[in-house]
């Protein structure tokens, strides 16, 4: 929880969603505020595909309880709006806008290798690096650093290599992540197009 100007958060995430009828109580007594629910699809999953979690119902009760007197806004993320549940984003009232996060563009991706890269040099060719992770999340090229930079303090170099790119990248790509992007919504296309080496 946390204040912004005038609006009191209230971050639901992870484990901590289960604590979601609370949240809201809090947000009612506590408004103006905003209940930021992020990757709502791990509890508002189609009805008709998976297994209904009871907190899709406290949800979808507190959307439908916020009179027009209350001052209480929920902000919903998800990277698989295709798995959500229909009685969430199709109702009138419910959802009054979307807003899409596109991936990072190409010269984003090399603002954000740069950035990551916490001032060490990098000798590595950054252009093939940029191209090779077409479509990845803004977290995935974070992800794809952080590796890099521990590869890199294991083989005592202060420089950041193609090889130390190429093995980041390899093990980011492998069966064990392919599986964990699948289950995280990764969508079998972008898994085709992400290749396992760099070069």
């Amino acid at each position: 929880m946390g204040r912004l100007r005038e609006h009191t958060a209230i971050l639901m995430t992870g484990p901590g969603m289960r604590h979601l009828d609370h949240a809201i109580a809090l947000a009612r007594k506590l408004q103006p505020s905003i209940v930021v629910i992020e990757d709502v699809d791990l509890i508002a999953e189609d009805r008709s595909q998976f297994e209904t979690s009871p907190l899709l119902f406290s949800l979808l009760e507190a959307m439908d309880g916020i009179t027009g007197e209350a001052d209480v806004s929920f902000v919903l993320t998800t990277n698989r709006v295709d798995a959500l549940e229909r009685a969430l984003v199709q109702r009138p009232g419910r959802v009054d806008l979307a807003v899409e996060v596109a991936p990072p563009s190409a010269p984003d991706r090399d603002r954000l290798i740069r950035l990551y890269a916490r001032n060490r040099p990098i000798e590595a060719d950054v252009a093939k690096v940029v191209a090779a992770t077409e479509g990845v999340t803004g977290a995935f090229v974070k992800e794809l650093l952080r590796r890099v930079i521990l590869l890199a303090i294991r083989a005592g170099d202060h420089a950041l290599t193609d090889e130390h790119f190429d093995t980041a990248f390899h093990a980011m790509s492998g069966d064990a992540q392919a599986l964990t992007r699948a289950l995280l919504g990764a969508g079998a296309e972008q898994q085709e197009r992400t290749p396992s080496r760099l070069c």
